[in-house]
């Protein structure tokens, strides 16, 4: 099977022919480097340096796809052009070749050229000059400089800026990709953070309204009704108070108006009127005292919506809510009847679970919600950070 050769890079391609034109032009003109009187010249044709440029042209074609197979076959026709009068172009072409071997090549070869042409400078001059004592053997020494060292050198030194900005660029990229993923994962705890405090704020008071409403409109008493539109009145205002502090919290920052205090523990009393208010049996018991701020706004969160659910689903009777501190834990119990097959009482999504665990989760905390018996029982434990004023 034949070996497919890329297409040469089109600079590749101008570097072969520019080349090729100018060492026979220099050719035609009978510009030569050595002349045929010289002992070294061996091969005395007229067109014999015509042959090396030739090939050492063709080779730049190869000094991006195939650096090293250039760099062999350039090197074989440098040799034959020594035999020759010479072409000064094939010695500028070679030292290319040279040069883009170190540069497009592999590691090793860019490891190894400046180090390999650096030692055959030396041994081509100094060798010789200590074995014959002619000094003027140092000059063949900086030939091969000149003609292998330099470019390798050359190449080496390209070849490490190029690296180095290629890396620098693909750290930018990275950090670039880095900051997009950040950015979204905020994007998305924040929204995640929203939709917990909507759910929280809404499904309480729209909970009472749905279920007062309901009741006003299936019994046919006027003190009963009464009641219950105040009960939808007291709701419809707190519950327009809580959005109104939300918004508060979005617009921190702008210069028209300061955010709503965030609820704490301190509004537990009040939280528990209000369900009183609904209709719900609630028997307190609370000895948590102090607590650092996201854990006691994720303790009124959590029995806020627990109190919710139990308005919407619990069966008659009392239902139990226990807050108590130890081994620097904050202990949560919210404990209501339950009645398997119960139509509840108003609708819900089962976002308020979802949420529970979420809040629970972020503090480090255990979440856990089910029947027990004859009663679903929420339980959540929530660890206290080392900031904890108490």
């Amino acid at each position: 099977m034949a070996l497919a050769v890329p297409r040469p890079h089109r600079d590749d391609v101008r570097i072969a022919v520019g080349g090729l034109l100018g060492g026979v032009l220099l050719w035609a003109l009978g510009m030569h480097p050595r002349v045929p009187a010289e002992s070294l010249v061996l091969w005395r044709a007229s067109w014999a340096p015509l042959v090396p440029l030739a090939v050492t042209a063709v080779c730049e074609l190869l000094r991006r796809s195939r650096p090293r197979t250039g760099l062999l076959i350039g090197t074989a026709a440098l040799t034959l052009d020594t035999v020759t009068v010479g072409s000064i172009v094939t010695v500028v072409l070679y030292t290319d070749l040279v040069y883009a071997a170190v540069l497009y090549g592999g590691p090793a070869t860019a490891r190894r050229m400046p180090w390999l042409t650096g030692m055959l400078t030396v041994l081509g001059g100094v060798v010789p000059a200590a074995v014959w004592r002619d000094p003027r053997w140092l000059l063949a020494g900086v030939g091969v400089g000149v003609v292998a060292f330099a470019p390798a050198a050359t190449g080496w030194v390209v070849r490490n800026h190029r690296d180095a900005a290629e890396a620098a660029r693909l750290r930018a990229e990275q950090t670039a990709l880095l900051a997009e993923v950040d950015r979204t994962q905020a994007v998305t705890a924040e929204r995640a953070r929203m939709a917990r405090e909507l759910h929280d704020l809404v499904a309480n008071h729209l909970s009472a309204i749905a279920i007062h409403s309901t009741a006003a409109l299936s019994l046919d008493d006027p003190k009963t009704s009464q009641e219950a539109l105040a009960v939808i009145r007291e709701n419809s205002v707190e519950g327009l108070a809580e959005m109104r502090r939300l918004i508060g919290v979005l617009r921190a920052g702008s210069a028209d108006r300061e955010p709503a205090a965030t609820p704490t523990l301190d509004g537990l009393a009040a939280l528990v009127d209000s369900a009183r208010a609904n209709g719900l049996d609630v028997r307190l018991e609370a000895g948590q005292g102090e607590v650092p701020a996201p854990v006691g706004l994720a303790a009124y969160r959590i029995v806020q919506e627990s109190l919710t659910n139990a308005l919407k689903h619990a069966a008659g009777g009392p239902v139990e809510l226990r807050l108590h501190r130890r081994d620097g834990t904050l202990d949560i119990l919210v404990s209501s009847p339950h009645r398997p097959g119960d139509t509840p009482r108003a609708p819900g999504s089962g976002a308020g679970l979802a949420g529970m665990r979420e809040r629970a989760a972020l503090l480090g905390g255990v979440f856990a919600a089910g029947p027990e018996g004859a009663r679903w029982t929420v339980r959540t434990a929530l660890p206290l950070t080392e900031g904890d004023p108490a």
